[in-house]
């Protein structure tokens, strides 16, 4: 690899270290009233409207019976809700109930507010440099969201429990 191409990977490296430091804590900052699927699935749920079970297994990385489990747990509290599949009517759809949509809608502002908390601490320059790369880290937001989206279904039931 020649030096520039070197460079640029420590630059992006350091962008993307900085990033995982930044996401770890919003993750411990998060309440602890679900776990960390089942908040990824309601997420998964709302981005991508109703998916049937082996979907939301595979976008998540877990067996199909942990997430059968997990979809069971949401609907007892009210946050989703299984559908019939307009397009099979063998096939069920996993989908966010208007109590789940205030749910995901709520806690992300909740997660947000303490991140502007952070943002107000920040000298006004490096605010701005923050608010101009925002183009760049929705970019970045939206190619994982696509390759989430992609996520082939996991067939073992080694590590699949709810993380």
């Amino acid at each position: 690899m020649s030096r520039s191409g070197s460079e640029a990977v420590a630059r992006h490296t350091a962008v993307a270290v900085a990033l995982y430091s930044l996401a770890a804590s919003v993750v411990r900052r998060m309440p602890r009233d679900i776990s960390l699927t089942a908040a990824g699935t309601l997420n998964t749920l709302e981005r991508n409207g109703p998916q049937r079970l082996t979907r939301l297994a595979a976008v998540e990385g877990v067996t199909q019976p942990s997430m059968t489990a997990l979809v069971t747990k949401l609907e007892d509290d009210g946050l989703a809700e299984r559908r019939s599949d307009p397009t099979d009517g063998r096939a069920v759809l996993v989908a966010l109930t208007g109590n789940g949509e205030r749910y995901v809608r709520e806690r992300r502002q909740a997660g947000a507010a303490g991140l502007v908390r952070l943002i107000d601490d920040l000298p006004a320059d490096q605010a701005k440099s923050l608010r101009d790369a925002l183009p760049a880290l929705q970019a970045v937001a939206a190619l994982d969201h696509r390759h989430s989206d992609e996520a082939e279904p996991v067939h073992s039931h080694a590590g699949g429990g709810c993380r």
